[in-house]
């Protein structure tokens, strides 16, 4: 068997759930807005933001077994365009009945998302601003050629933007269809747009910068490149299949199991992962996800100082899941799956081949020659890969979940795409040049991951683990000897940390209940890459609406319903929301029911060789067994075929 895929459909089999954890089907979606059409809630204004399962209480998935009735509910928000008012939707599927309805304050709570339809609207309400015209004209552009680039606005004192539904707007030229707007931002001068009023509300036009002029598209002139004809193919067979089986939304391999969901916030979701060990099933994660990813640039001028966009919070950043396709986002024997979301009617929409599912070859497992007893041992590694891709304007990102046959568990996030230009304004300001006048500014790609940890148990505590070198002394006479610094982290407000790569610092997350047969608590370790968190001033807005950011560990008891690490609703929310606010109580985190948040990332100073299309940068972070298991549990990963080994 060479390179082949199959695709599982977004409602194989029957719509009826067989798990509380399924995700919605096409029928359970179109039932969610049929209820709350009956309810009275549906106007010719009311958009879907926003539905989602309602995953139930983890006692009742814990428990469910095969045949157990399964009550169905979807979270819900609701934006009507005529007034701006969101509002948050409890909806039970199954009674067929919205159970709770809030009303969300733009003031002090922030905006729902913002909807593709506010997007697309934007161009037409510039070329009806006169002053936007003018600003084009006197720049020697035609205004029809402008294309829009709207932003989220953020929150920075404003008083006339207080309750309002606001976005910002930079500007790109487009010369014709082929060329890539991206190639000549228009600098200098920012929109702010009224979602609600439909209108320009305010143009600043601080300076006319020249509107770089060399086109961009990945093969344009003069730098055109031509397809190498050196490279030959390489194919990834496996003749007997895939070891991996798939049961509805549970995936099993080696010695993993796993079940995953998906919505449009935090995209692809792993939920009940665990690993056999001998005639056990021992559980290390109830659920994890990318919870939110932030984006704060660092260019200061008057025209950009709010550029700072929540990928999740504000734009939903699951609804431009990429379609992929074979051979070229995965290669291999693939399993893809399609995924349903709900459109901003409240209507079913297939995302097909969403989510990529396929083993790869990593290498050597383990290796040893030995003097002794002639032992000559080679196992290779392979890893699982669950994944997906998205395009979010000018970026592109890929996650990918990795399990291991060590026990090992990885997330990787890929970056790639086309930087978010500028007009360059010299070697001092805060961009890189990347063709003639033509700038990238600084910034930083920052990504939360949630973590709801069962370490062999929903009892688990968290200490941070330190290399430190011993002073030299009775106990140290030749100064070699160094030793892991062990801290207990007790309370919530004690376990923000930040991580030291001088330390070689991990956070070990252990089951006080359970020890491995050297009496060790069985444990796992986060192992951060230790890149900067967020670099912006402490006092400035974004990190108080990205606190988050601030810290690279986060520990919080769990609350089912603290889901996402700025809050609930982070468009124009004024700051403090998400972990600041979960840990505000300082609750006790010693031998508990534990989520972490790891914030991980990139930044950025972009390089020449970043354009015009940027290579895939890499972020992320690995979870490993410490002391879980009482010896290697890879010792059974059988030696490869003799007719893939070289011999004499």
């Amino acid at each position: 068997m060479s390179t082949a895929a199959i695709t599982r459909p977004a409602d194989a089999g029957s719509s009826a759930p067989d798990h509380p954890l399924t995700p919605l089907s096409a029928d359970e979606i179109i039932a969610v807005r049929e209820i709350v059409d009956s309810a009275g809630l549906l106007s010719a204004d009311t958009r879907f933001v926003f539905v989602t399962l309602d995953e139930p209480d983890k006692a009742t998935v814990s428990g469910f077994t095969a045949g157990d009735p399964i009550h169905r509910r979807a979270r819900v928000l609701l934006l009507d365009r005529a007034t701006g008012e969101g509002s948050s939707l409890l909806v039970s599927v199954t009674d067929r009945e919205v159970l709770h309805r809030t009303g969300i304050d733009a003031a002090s709570e922030g905006q729902v998302p913002i909807l593709d339809q506010e997007f697309e609207d934007i161009e037409s309400y510039l070329l009806d601003s006169a002053q936007w015209v003018a600003a084009m004209r006197k720049r020697g552009l035609e205004p029809a050629n402008v294309r829009a680039v709207p932003l989220s606005a953020g929150v920075f004192g404003h008083e006339d933007e207080v309750g309002q539904r606001i976005v910002r707007v930079l500007a790109f030229y487009q010369s014709d269809k082929a060329d890539l707007p991206w190639a000549h931002p228009i600098d200098g001068i920012v929109a702010y747009v009224d979602l609600i009023g439909r209108r320009v509300v305010k143009v600043v036009d601080e300076i006319e910068l020249p509107v770089p002029t060399e086109r961009g598209e990945w093969n344009a002139e003069p730098h055109g490149t031509p397809t190498r004809t050196d490279l030959k193919p390489i194919e990834i067979t496996q003749p007997e299949g895939p070891s991996f089986t798939v049961d509805g939304n549970q995936i099993s391999w080696a010695d993993w199991t796993f079940r995953f969901g998906f919505d449009i916030r935090e995209g692809l979701t792993l939920h009940q992962l665990s690993i056999r060990d001998g005639e056990d099933v021992r559980p290390v994660i109830y659920r994890a996800s990318i919870a939110e990813m932030v984006v704060p640039y660092a260019d200061p001028s008057p025209v950009r100082y709010w550029q700072n966009y929540f990928d999740q919070g504000e734009y939903l950043f699951g609804r431009y899941t990429n379609s992929l396709e074979l051979g070229c986002d995965c290669l291999g024997d693939i399993t893809y799956f399609d995924v349903t979301i709900a459109d901003e009617q409240g209507n079913p929409r297939v995302l097909k081949n969403a989510i990529c599912l396929h083993e790869e070859d990593y290498g050597v497992l383990w290796k040893h020659t030995d003097m002794f007893n002639d032992m000559a041992e080679t196992r290779r590694s392979r890893r699982l890969v669950i994944s997906f891709f998205l395009t979010i304007g000018n970026y592109d990102y890929g996650f990918y979940w990795y399990l291991y046959l060590d026990g090992t568990i990885e997330l990787e996030a890929k970056a790639t795409g086309i930087v978010f230009t500028s007009a360059h304004r010299g070697p001092d300001g805060f961009s890189t040049e990347m063709a003639p006048g033509l700038g990238a500014p600084f910034h930083q790609h920052l990504f939360s991951a949630r973590l709801d940890m069962a370490v062999d148990g929903d009892r688990n505590t968290v200490t941070e683990v330190d290399a430190v070198p011993v002073p030299m002394g009775p106990d140290n006479p030749w100064g070699n000897g160094f030793r892991a610094q062990k801290t207990p982290l007790r309370t919530e407000s004690e376990a923000a940390r930040s991580a030291d790569n001088l330390k070689a610092r991990v956070w070990h997350i252990t089951n006080p209940d359970k020890q491995n047969r050297l009496g060790q608590d069985v444990g796992y370790a986060l192992h951060p890459e230790g890149q900067p968190a967020l670099l912006a001033d402490p006092a400035s807005s974004i990190a108080s609406r990205a606190a988050f950011a601030t810290k690279h560990l986060w520990v919080t008891q769990y609350d089912p319903a603290q889901r996402y690490p700025a809050g609930d609703y982070v468009n124009q929310n004024p700051g403090g929301a998400g972990l600041p606010a979960y840990v505000a109580a300082d609750r006790n985190i010693e031998g508990e029911d534990l989520v972490l948040w790891h914030t991980f990332g990139l930044t950025h100073f972009p390089r020449p060789e970043d354009w015009p299309v940027m290579p895939v940068d890499y972020a992320g972070f690995k979870l490993k067994p410490v002391g879980f298991f009482d010896r290697n549990p890879s010792l059974g990963v059988p030696a490869g075929p003799s007719a893939h080994c070289c011999e004499d």
